[in-house]
């Protein structure tokens, strides 16, 4: 439609022209044949222009650091990645992995498919997209036509065509969170399991969590084993964990495995397999930020968050505890002892329900790993009012395939264990490491210690001591919004000679902390299995003087580098002459 209106308005142009230049001569203007070629290839002209230069705001602000990929159809459409519908527009994407699409938000419900022009709303009004939903076969990113759905998510484009600008703003009134919200009625959660008489809700919970980031188009069962036994933590499955544990086994490639290859509850693990999936982003949310939280749910999946429970195994009493509506409401002072996944929220969810009544109606939908006995089959739900839940809660927002980086180089495999800097919210700090053969840097991958964060990252080549630090070269700038782990993938990738040593640097920037640089050391019996010979790391102020963290701070720091393995091209021969 807007190529025709676009061939139109020219047309029109063309003949008003020539009537007012020739009114006294000219009575009426036909259009030669050649006129529609001229114009088809005016349009595609504008198109590959506009797309050669094509910069897109939102609200006014540039975000292109953000690195999506944005084009305009022939037919003058602004084509948006449905991961940059996820995560700028508030929307939930679901990918059912067979071309169909689910966008959400607020009340709006957007049927999509891959190759149609044309998205159900709520179940029966039909609309014209305009263009269809199109899928890059290479990168495998799909891309959704905004402008016929801006309206039903609250959002429009303004194009501005002669400057090759595109404004994404917001419509008023934008409603971006629905009153309840169940993600058990859209098949984004994995079965509910049995953790027995071992001490493992803590991974239960993380792996239920990252399981639901991967559906509905992905159903896989991790090993609760393999997470457990296999981190770098002096744990066995009676100990116990926290989310720290499992970010660090995940960030280290340690894991996940799939259940089938280890087993619940046999007592062994092997240590050799290789994980099946790569996490590159998992979000910190402290403070019992409802918004926030069920955004994070709306958008990526499961919470993994906390409790006390009175209650010791599936069949037990407790006066918190409302056995005839699954209700749970706690309001002591005693610390979280137990792990569940947060799946969905019920604004309207009545107080009464509740054996001890809060102040007020809401609950949180817990999934639970006490067996499908426990509950609502498992599920129960867990007051707004409770003095634990969501307090700290950790949801696992990037997940890639196996093959996303070809090597990672990384001291830290404890993780975020404590934190360190200069009683300043900035600081510099840096890690070295060898380059292999044939070796592109791509990425680094650090820690936000709390919300607000922004950074900096640079690389040094070459690499012989601290002083090398200074000619630092700069890649990239960003901001984090919540705590949490991050990988950030360089603009472009770096090419490494064979064997060169070569340092990652991170300027960061944590407002309101005095400690913003995450490191691992032996702080307990738990990281006893603490190796501070497997890196060389360095901290500064302001980025001249630099300090070892190894030998002064006795600790590393969290800081990896990924990279891929590159082919060379064979150089041409010399061509023979006689």
């Amino acid at each position: 439609m807007k190529k025709i209106l676009v061939l139109a308005a020219f047309l029109a142009i063309f003949a008003g022209v020539l009537y007012y230049i020739n009114k006294d001569v000219v009575k009426s203007v036909q259009v030669s044949p050649q006129f529609a070629e001229c114009a088809d290839e005016f349009v595609s002209t504008t198109i590959d222009r506009l797309n050669g230069k094509l910069k897109v705001l939102m609200s006014g602000t540039d975000i292109a650091e953000f690195g999506y990929d944005f084009y305009v159809s022939e037919d003058f459409r602004l084509m948006v990645e449905s991961e940059f519908v996820k995560r700028f527009l508030s929307c939930a994407v679901l990918d059912y992995g067979n071309g169909r699409l689910l966008v959400m938000k607020g009340t709006a419900s957007i049927e999509l498919e891959v190759g149609s022009d044309t998205a159900k709303i709520n179940d029966y009004a039909i609309t014209e997209l305009g263009t269809p939903v199109i899928k890059d076969e290479e990168s495998g990113k799909v891309f959704i036509p905004l402008d016929g759905i801006g309206e039903d998510i609250s959002y429009k484009v303004n194009y501005n065509l002669v400057d090759g600008v595109v404004d994404i703003v917001s419509i008023p009134g934008e409603v971006k969170l629905p009153v309840a919200y169940d993600m058990r009625d859209y098949g984004r959660v994995t079965p509910v399991r049995d953790q027995g008489k071992y001490g493992t809700c803590w991974a239960f919970a993380s792996l239920g969590a990252f399981e639901s980031t991967l559906l509905p188009k992905d159903t896989c069962i991790f090993s609760t084993d393999h997470m457990s036994m296999c981190n770098s933590y002096n744990l066995d499955l009676n100990l116990g964990g926290e989310h720290t544990m499992s970010i660090a086994y995940l960030a280290a490639w340690q894991g996940p495995v799939y259940e089938a290859d280890d087993p619940y509850g046999d007592g062994m693990s092997d240590p050799n397999l290789k994980a099946v999936r790569h996490l590159e982003e998992a979000l910190v949310i402290n403070n019992r930020d409802i918004e926030a939280l069920k955004s994070a749910i709306f958008r990526y999946g499961g919470v993994e968050t906390s409790l006390y429970s009175q209650l010791e195994y599936a069949d037990g009493e407790s006066e918190y505890y409302s056995p005839a509506y699954f209700t749970y409401y706690y309001d002591g002072e005693e610390r979280p002892n137990h792990d569940v996944v947060v799946v969905g929220w019920d604004d309207e969810f009545k107080k009464e329900r509740f054996t001890k009544q809060p102040p007020g109606d809401g609950a949180w939908i817990c999934k639970n790993s006490w067996g499908d006995g426990f509950g609502d089959k498992g599920y129960f739900y867990v007051s707004y009012y409770d003095v634990n839940i969501c307090g700290k809660a950790v949801v696992y927002t990037r997940v890639s395939d196996p093959d996303n980086f070809d090597k990672i180089y990384q001291s830290d495999l404890l993780g975020w264990v404590g934190v360190m800097g200069y009683n300043k919210d900035e600081a510099y700090f840096a890690n070295v490491y060898t380059a292999g053969n044939s070796e592109e840097l791509e990425a680094v991958s650090f820690y936000a210690t709390d919300e607000n964060t922004r950074f900096e990252v640079y690389v040094v080549r070459h690499f012989k001591d601290d002083k090398s630090l200074n000619d630092r070269e700069y890649m990239v700038t960003g901001s984090m919004q919540y705590a949490g782990y991050y990988t950030v993938r360089l603009p472009k990738p770096v090419r490494l000679d064979d064997g060169e040593r070569y340092a990652v640097v991170v300027k960061i920037v944590t407002p309101g902390a005095v400690y913003p640089i995450a490191i691992e050391y032996n702080s307990d019996d738990r990281t006893g299995s603490f190796d501070i010979s497997d890196g060389e790391g360095y901290t500064s102020l302001y980025g001249e003087v630099w300090h070892s963290a190894e030998e002064m701070q006795k600790c590393n720091v969290c800081l990896k580098a990924f990279t891929n393995i590159v082919e060379d091209e064979p150089e041409d021969a010399e061509s023979e002459t006689e």
